[in-house]
């Protein structure tokens, strides 16, 4: 199976310091700070980037398992909310929320919700991530 690898640089200290990731294939450069990630300062952080892996992950598993049912999917749009909060010292991840809406032709909201259900317990970042809460809210449009 492939491997996939990405960089992060930080110069500084915690507060004032700045930083650098950078994805291994190239398709995306962006800075990060201590504002960015407790604050609301210019650039991103690892959370958002978990979210990002999460959301397409997520979506990814939905799609082959409808497609596996028989269903094929029109459009998936997932949204990957990781929550941070300070734990005893220091901070985790201590709950993921999946939002996602799909339009999928000949298929019941019961079904669906099923089919969302085992995404959500069956996506690799899910597996990865599963010692923070999962919460999903599917939605057939």
């Amino acid at each position: 199976m492939a491997v996939r690898t990405s960089t992060a640089e930080w110069r500084g200290n915690l507060r004032e310091g700045k930083g650098t990731m950078k994805l291994g294939s190239g398709a995306w450069e962006g800075q990060y700070s201590f504002l960015s990630r407790f604050e609301s300062g210019v650039g991103t952080n690892p959370e958002e980037l978990i979210a990002a892996a999460h959301a397409g992950c997520f979506s990814m598993a939905l799609s082959a398992g409808l497609a596996k049912g028989g269903f094929t999917p029109t459009r998936i749009q997932t949204t990957a909310a990781v929550h941070l909060g300070k734990v005893g010292e220091g901070f985790a991840v201590t709950r993921i929320d999946l939002s996602t809406e799909a339009q999928v032709p000949g298929i019941d909201a019961e079904t669906f919700a099923k089919f969302a259900e085992d995404a959500k317990k069956g996506c690799p970042i899910s597996k990865l991530l599963a010692a923070a809460e999962i919460t999903l809210e599917a939605k057939l449009v």
